[in-house]
């Protein structure tokens, strides 16, 4: 596919609503952030503490690809996602670094944002890519639901300089 990939495009659905974050977005992120439920699973289980926060933050600005959530109906900030790693294999893309505010866990508001954001994926790429931390559960069930399939496990050198191990789920354009 050679179409350019709009990293930060402003899509919406009946639940959610994203735009590209910006930099006067970081309060508005940290409140919902700041839970420390939201990170219990996360192989970064500390980033409700503000200064680790922040660190995610700058990262969330410098890939150029990161989303603010909004609850469509009630326009309130419930969370963050991005595109990360376009064509780091051909015709691939990855989906990740989510969260939601725990108000709407087991809800339809995580399904919503990602296929509104696969949508927009595989209007350019063949295949969407998913890098999960090994112990968060919740998060491998949800694109689990949504078809992926865990392909590999790898090891990383996470932001403190500490091994994690991850799950690589994958999910192909259907023609």
């Amino acid at each position: 596919m050679d179409r350019i990939f709009d990293l930060q495009p402003e899509l919406e659905n009946e639940l959610v609503r994203i735009r590209p974050l910006e930099e006067d977005d970081f309060e508005l992120l940290y409140e919902v952030a700041s839970d420390p439920l939201l990170w219990e699973q996360h192989p970064e289980n500390d980033r409700y503490k503000k200064e680790i926060f922040r660190s995610f933050f700058g990262g969330a600005m410098e890939s150029n690809g990161a989303f603010l959530i909004f609850d469509n109906q009630t326009g309130k900030p419930i969370g963050c996602s991005r595109f990360y790693d376009l064509d780091k294999e051909p015709g691939t893309v990855l989906i990740g670094y989510t969260f939601i505010d725990r108000g709407y866990w087991g809800t339809q508001t995580n399904k919503s944002l990602k296929l509104l954001m696969m949508e927009h994926a595989f209007r350019f790429r063949d295949e969407v890519i998913f890098q999960i931390g090994s112990v968060n559960i919740r998060s491998q069930r949800a694109v689990e639901k949504l078809g992926a399939i865990k392909t590999e496990e790898k090891e990383t050198i996470n932001d403190k300089g500490e091994m994690t191990r991850h799950f690589v789920y994958r999910l192909n354009k259907i023609s």
